[in-house]
């Protein structure tokens, strides 16, 4: 009862204050007909709030974000279903969710005829035009009595959460080049000595398929011994991106650091749809969590674009180097850029060392503050130091610039007189190849 009077609206203090007042007016005036006005205009709240108070409610709450990932501009539904699981009404349900500020209003809801039993489904959208990872909810809970004089409020205290991805669009393939690698304990090599029966044959695992048996080779060694199936030859490529606070300019989602995160974005969901096993790493260095993985196209693009999502500028000079040390390290690398200057060259030699091939996507960060700004060219640079370079500029189409990253290559190979791009690994149908295990070339 104690909080059912702390939560009185103002309609209901209102109504005290208009009681209170008539019945002392009657008593001073000699108004016995305004006493009883003034008796049931005080008791409108007070048996309002002992019947919101007596009610015994217990609302069940659960929310639904789908999808739970979503492009930046595209629409995502939420979906509510409460539920009274009370043995007695509590009249008029207020509803409201909380959301960051980026993805719209709160939105709010009326419920009506709350009993025993009760369930009602509520569903709204959320939009976001900036990327980020943001949590929907706590869901607010005001329960009224039908006249609004009484008010009390619950919270859940349940969030979900929304990652909003940056924007992407679709690249036309160019000539990569990059190393590739091979994957797993039943890799493709060579051989030079040994029988096909000595290296294409395992001991058996639990699990093993046995029609992969091989029933020579297991009454010859005493044991089952099963084939070993070739694994496909993957390529690694190494995502890296800038994020360092004085290499972009800019604020909110017109900064160049968002349209270099929009180009990273767009280019690791190229590379991964052309089966290169993708890794990003930043100006902070890379993340434990995106390190090399044997994932397809579809399961490959989520942890990467997850990642770019929550990506924020760090305020550091330098560059991190450590990702360099690793082994692994030598295949394709493609690095999206802000300013550059003398204490990045090093670096940059370095990282262009520890790479089969490298591309850059340079970003005119000067543009962003003034179209006619004049800086250096880190394109320019970026190529007499041996990578293949283009820059990004804030009129430019994403799809032009990677293009053009194709067509300087085809340039340099003639130039070069060379005129194929790197092959791709031998087939498994190769008579020269044959799945083996630690065997020596």
């Amino acid at each position: 009862m104690r909080e059912a009077l702390s939560g009185l609206t103002v309609r209901g203090r209102a109504f005290v204050a208009a009681g209170v007042t008539a019945v002392v007016c009657a008593i001073l005036l000699g108004q016995p007909s305004l006493s009883r006005v003034g008796v049931l205009v005080l008791a409108l709240p007070l048996v309002s709030a002992f019947f919101i108070g007596r009610s015994r409610y217990r609302l069940a709450l659960v929310r639904t974000v789908h999808p739970q990932l979503v492009t930046a501009g595209q629409p995502a539904s939420v979906s509510l279903s409460l539920s009274n699981e009370g043995r007695t009404p509590s009249g008029v349900l207020l509803l409201e969710d909380h959301l960051p500020y980026v993805l719209g209003t709160r939105p709010r809801f009326v419920l009506e005829g709350i009993g025993h039993g009760w369930h009602r489904d509520v569903t709204y959208q959320v939009r976001s035009d900036v990327r980020g990872r943001f949590e929907i909810g706590p869901v607010t809970v005001r329960v009224k009595d039908p006249f609004g004089l009484v008010e009390l409020g619950r919270a859940f205290r349940t969030t979900v959460p929304l990652t909003v991805t940056p924007r992407t669009v679709a690249l036309s393939q160019i000539p990569l080049g990059g190393a590739w690698t091979g994957s797993g304990d039943n890799r493709p090599r060579a051989f030079a000595m040994g029988s096909s029966e000595d290296v294409t044959v395992r001991e058996y695992r639990r699990g093993d398929d046995l029609r992969r048996v091989h029933w020579r080779s297991s009454a010859r060694v005493g044991e089952l011994m099963v084939r070993r199936e070739e694994q496909p030859w993957e390529s690694r490529a190494t995502l890296f991106l800038d994020t360092r606070l004085g290499a972009h300019r800019g604020q909110g989602i017109a900064s160049s650091l968002e349209a270099a995160v929009s180009a990273a974005a767009s280019i690791a969901v190229h590379l991964s749809k052309r089966g290169f096993t993708v890794r990003l790493v930043t100006a902070a260095g890379e993340d434990s969590g995106h390190d090399w993985h044997t994932r397809n196209a579809d399961l490959n693009t989520g942890p990467l674009l997850e990642a770019l999502a929550v990506v924020e500028p760090i305020a550091r000079p330098n560059l991190d180097t450590g990702w360099l040390t690793e082994a692994g390290g030598d295949g394709l690398l493609v690095a999206v850029l802000g300013h550059v200057d003398h204490r990045d060259v090093p670096v940059l030699r370095r990282m262009h060392a520890h790479s089969g091939s490298a591309l850059a996507v340079a970003v005119d960060v000067n543009a962003w503050l003034s179209p006619d700004a004049a800086g250096q060219d880190a394109a320019t640079m970026l190529t007499q130091m041996g990578w293949r370079s283009v820059a990004l500029r804030p009129a430019d189409r994403l799809e032009a610039v990677w293009q053009e990253l194709g067509r300087r290559h085809t340039q340099s190979s003639r130039s070069r007189g060379v005129h194929d791009v790197p092959a791709p690994p031998p087939e498994a149908g190769d008579p020269t190849v044959v799945p083996t295990e630690g065997v020596a070339r």
